[in-house]
């Protein structure tokens, strides 16, 4: 199913001051722990019902910083508005094996003040429908190859955009965890029980082209498929447009990215382009599931009515 919702606009600092806050609840056992907040909203992602807010110094947790938190109930998110003013409290609650990160999240969230004056209309964004036509960008891999969307054309096309030294976990780690579950379920004894996924590929592109250098690419694609087989890449590439090129892939991509202080502020596009380079969906948010793009890749190659092709 194609998404239409509208990237998240934000002007957050990810720090990696949160995550390693967060991590260090890590070894903390027992019962979600309760703390009050307040800050002031930036935006707000009703997708993936949550926002990112400009919180407080929460004594005894973190110190003030901007960063996206999800909301509960997502009804909440109803009655905010970008640069409204808000208690709250900030739920934690520990990870459950050495392998996973702690939750957190906003619950009990009131308006105290709403924002003075209307916040200003976004620019438009190009958002990818189904049937466009994608351009034949062009990418260096992981082995310092130049690379083309064109070379892609007769299979199945799995994109997403990422940059590898990303610290949200539900950002570019999770889009990556999904595209190494897809990558995995791809093995040559499954395509040849399911032929009709024996055309598809994956492509992750980075949006850091200053840092994603071949080598840190190459170097991040073992790390998030848990292996070091070059075969891996037969299959799953990993690259980055030239740094002119990047704000028109961006655009067309749906993608919004803004470097701050070392980091990247950024929403998240993933994309199913058919094997006539044309979109077959489009995806805002990291909540799609693995069989979403499974789905999508095996109607992509299905004969469609009154073709006679």
């Amino acid at each position: 199913m194609t998404t239409t919702s509208k990237p998240n606009r934000t002007r957050v600092t990810l720090l990696l001051a949160a995550v390693t806050i967060l991590s260090a609840c890590h070894s903390r056992p027992g019962a979600a722990k309760r703390y009050p907040f307040t800050g002031r909203v930036i935006s707000i992602d009703a997708q993936s019902q949550s926002a990112v807010i400009d919180g407080d110094n929460i004594p005894g947790f973190m110190d003030a910083m901007a960063m996206s938190y999800k909301i509960k109930p997502a009804s909440a998110l109803t009655q905010l508005a970008p640069g409204d003013s808000i208690s709250a409290e900030v739920v934690v609650e520990p990870a459950k094996n050495d392998d996973a990160a702690p939750d957190a999240w906003l619950e009990n969230v009131k308006v105290t003040a709403h924002a003075k004056t209307p916040s200003p209309a976004p620019t438009a964004q190009h958002i990818p429908a189904a049937g466009d036509p994608v351009p034949d960008f062009s990418f260096t891999n992981q082995d310092g190859r130049k690379i083309s969307l064109h070379q892609y054309r007769g299979k199945v096309l799995l994109v997403t955009f990422i940059y590898t030294r990303c610290p949200f976990p539900d950002f570019c780690p999770r889009v990556s965890s999904n595209f190494a579950e897809i990558d995995k379920q791809l093995t040559d004894k499954q395509l040849a029980a399911d032929a009709s996924l024996a055309n598809v590929d994956l492509l992750s592109l980075s949006f850091d082209p200053e840092h994603d250098k071949p080598a840190v690419l190459r170097a991040y694609g073992f790390s998030v498929a848990h292996t070091h087989d070059p075969a891996l890449f037969r299959r799953w590439q990993f690259a980055a447009p030239g740094a002119a090129d990047l704000p028109a892939i961006a655009n067309f991509f749906g993608l919004v990215y803004k470097p701050d202080a070392g980091l990247i502020t950024h929403n998240l596009s993933t994309a199913v382009i058919g094997p006539d380079g044309k979109i077959i969906s489009w995806y805002h948010g990291s909540d799609w599931q693995t069989s979403d793009l499974m789905k999508d890749a095996r109607g992509a190659q299905q004969p469609k009515l009154g073709s006679t092709s």
